[in-house]
């Protein structure tokens, strides 16, 4: 029972509950109050004291973060010595900070940055020695650059509290802390699974992807390639914020048009590779199922889950789906049928994907995502990436007309769109492989059971006489919890979805910086909305699915299939 009481904040009265701290009390009632170390729905730490307030009762200043509410109490938010208790925190932090904000790929988006323009910093009181640590470049998808890390521990607590990873944690004490990998060695040899999530929550330009603007620059400008593009389910509904449109905004027709005025000789819907993996996925879980395969058969479309799997839980790769993910799919199918429908060698076409995932950067250059040693995909580039690479190239989206995406290989269901919603991956194999048992489809396209943001979700769905049990997975913290229910002896879940980040891939570490749940919400409403309004709703009934069975690929599960679209994976030790 919810205990309620009035507080006074800056001479107004103030509702709060009892149990909450003023921070929670600020917010709800409107009134900011910055932060830099607390993140929502964390145990707070007080680490930074940005969020400090007067109590007026006894003078001091108080951590609102950390600080519960109580009946009587009186505060100041933004008193004089508030003001510059804050100020002189900022100071501090920039004292030692670089001075590298124009050449910063998180200027004008940096909340130190911000922090420091609020509070009016406009001389060098604090002069410090400048921090001078190496760049740590060695990773694939993520850089870290110690020098602009401020320690606000918002990238280990992420590491630790959602993934389960802790790839990085806090090195040395007092003013020698810095935040480092195990050993202080390089991301790449450790267990670090480049889910990006660490970007996500950081506040400077500590931690960012890594950069392919030069290579694929170059091969635009190359006469001699065919430079074509690929993109994710879940791009169309998030580029829009990077431009400063409301989120959820599906803008999928502009930027077709925009790769295309960048130059870009073919324009690619991954969720075509959707319903491509959906028509394998399925058929292998009905494969396990009626021949007592490796159950429960787990979902491969996630590169984090999978490095996670390989370095943790070496024990369950059996049970991973040997299919490869869209987004590999895609690029294996580019360059093998569609280097041939168009006369064209492999190592001639650059091929490139928009990803809201950092992962997928390190997915891409996997030696088992390669055919003859020719790479299913050259480059990555995330959603934020994206933005910056269309204005790059002066493109206004305000005035291009939308177009469709390039077709054979881009007409898709709406059961490969809402892929990039967690559940959407189990929703749309369970639309096939009902279809593939029974002949029939489902009378309800839609399966709420597996829908929305809870971190695990679980339902048993009825096919002919099998009655299967299905379990969806959001963070892969909330991973380990199921795989340890398995291990321990659980057995009636037969296909599991595991998706590392949180609502999936609309909550990627490639997503616009600064988003917040309601717009992961508004992601999420806009692909089931798609859903909802288009007709064709099912992989298996996508004409151009049909059609390169038909012409290549034989059958699902068949030789060439196998072949293109399956891979195996193999136990990874890394430093912990």
């Amino acid at each position: 029972m919810k205990i309620n009481f009035n507080i006074e904040v800056n001479n107004q009265s103030v509702e709060a509950i009892k149990g909450e701290t003023i921070l929670d009390a600020l917010n709800r009632n409107g009134i900011k109050v910055p932060t830099l170390c607390h993140m929502k729905d964390f145990t707070p730490t007080g680490a930074c004291r940005m969020c400090v307030v007067e109590d007026e009762i006894t003078g001091k200043l108080i951590t609102s973060c950390s600080f519960p509410v109580a009946e009587g109490m009186k505060i100041k938010t933004h008193s004089p010595k508030v003001v510059e208790a804050r100020k002189t925190i900022v100071e501090l932090l920039l004292s030692n900070h670089p001075d590298d904000c124009l050449y910063c790929v998180r200027n004008r988006n940096c909340e130190l940055q911000n922090l420091s323009d609020e509070l009016q910093v406009r001389e060098r009181r604090i002069i410090g020695k400048k921090n001078n640590y190496n760049i740590d470049n060695s990773g694939v998808s993520i850089i870290r650059d110690p020098d602009k890390c401020i320690l606000c521990g918002r990238c280990v607590e992420v590491c630790e509290k959602v993934m389960g990873v802790s790839a990085i944690d806090y090195v040395n004490r007092g003013s020698q802390t810095i935040i480092g990998t195990a050993f202080n060695k390089g991301l790449n040899v450790s267990s670090c699974v480049n889910c990006g999530q660490c970007i996500m929550v950081c506040p400077t330009g500590a931690l960012t992807e890594k950069n392919h603007f030069p290579e694929i620059r170059e091969a635009l400008n190359d006469p001699a390639k065919t430079v074509v593009i690929q993109y994710a389910p879940a791009i169309s509904v998030s580029l829009a914020e990077e431009f400063g449109i409301e989120s959820g905004k599906d803008i999928n027709g502009i930027m077709n048009s925009a790769l295309r005025k960048i130059g870009f000789n073919r324009v690619f819907d991954t969720s075509f590779a959707a319903d491509l993996t959906i028509m394998e996925e399925s058929a292998e879980l009905i494969n396990r199922i009626t021949n007592n395969g490796v159950l429960p058969m787990m979902t491969s479309c996630c590169p984090a889950w999978v490095k996670y799997a390989e370095e943790f839980v070496p024990e369950f790769l059996p049970n991973i789906s040997s299919c490869k993910s869209p987004q590999q799919m895609m690029g294996s199918v580019i360059k093998n049928y569609f280097a041939k429908t168009e006369n064209l060698k492999a190592e001639d076409i650059y091929s490139v994907s928009i990803m809201p995932c950092t992962a997928k950067k390190f997915e891409a250059q996997r030696e088992e995502m390669t055919t003859h040693g020719i790479s299913d995909v050259d480059a990555v580039l995330t959603t934020r990436e994206l933005g910056q690479f269309i204005k790059l190239y002066g493109i206004d989206i305000s005035k291009i007309e939308p177009e469709v995406a390039d077709s054979p290989l881009g007409t898709r269901s709406t059961a490969g769109k809402i892929f990039g919603a967690s559940g959407g991956v189990m929703e749309a194999a369970i639309r096939t492989a009902y279809y593939k048992l029974t002949g029939k489809e489902l009378v309800k396209f839609q399966i709420p059971e597996v829908r929305g943001f809870e971190e695990r979700k679980e339902t048993k769905i009825k096919i002919g006489e099998l009655e299967i049990g299905v379990a969806v997975v959001n963070g892969l913290v909330n991973a380990k919890k199921l795989l340890t229910e398995i291990k321990e002896g659980r057995t009636d879940i037969h296909f599991i979805e595991i998706m590392a980040c949180p609502g999936g891939c609309i909550g990627g570490g490639g997503q616009h910086i600064g988003s917040n749940e309601d717009d992961l919400k508004s992601r999420m409403k806009s692909l089931y909305d798609i859903d909802t309004n288009e007709t064709l709703k099912v992989s298996h009934k996508n004409p151009e699915i049909i059609e390169i069975y038909d012409k290549f690929l034989g059958e699902p599960l068949g030789h060439k299939s196998h072949e293109l679209l399956h891979t195996n994976y193999d136990k990874r030790d890394v430093l912990r």
